[in-house]
């Protein structure tokens, strides 16, 4: 009989097509570049994207220090965490969590962005976040990148 079959595929370890992708951070918006990168890590750019497999691409940063926010931002966006003891709530302005760690910034906004499950870290950990041009993956020929032409 010759019938066509639609079969959904589904995405395992065994199948998934993983790269490595180089993007530069210079001049772009914090939010608008975390949600892309966001995107790349999950494999939603990919016609094979799964929901419950890591079928994301390993995404390297560079020039996390030229990084932009919008507005007042810099001293309006807050970062709370808390020590565990009472009373130890802290919070941070964005312009002191860069000049501690410019790569922080960055980090951070794209955690948030990612499943808060074992998932979501198995994700973060195909993250590589540098300041300045120089990075350690050479050895794997990250493919440049312009996040502009992504949607």
């Amino acid at each position: 009989m010759d019938t066509l079959s639609y079969k959904t595929i589904s995405a395992n370890k065994a199948t998934v097509n993983k790269q490595w992708v180089l993007v530069d951070a210079e001049g772009q918006t914090l939010g608008r570049l975390s949600s892309k990168v966001a995107k790349l890590l999950r494999g939603k750019y990919k016609p094979n994207y799964t929901p419950h497999v890591d079928c994301g691409d390993n995404v390297v940063i560079i020039n996390a220090e030229k990084i932009n926010l919008t507005g007042k931002k810099w001293d309006a966006k807050q970062y709370v965490r808390h020590t565990g003891y009472p009373g130890g709530q802290r919070t941070t302005t964005a312009t002191e969590l860069y000049k501690k760690d410019p790569t922080r910034l960055l980090e951070k906004s794209i955690k948030g962005m990612l499943p808060k499950n074992k998932l979501g870290a198995e994700l973060f950990r195909n993250l590589k976040v540098y300041v300045g041009t120089e990075h350690a993956q050479e050895a794997q020929k990250p493919a440049t990148i312009n996040l502009n032409d992504l949607k």
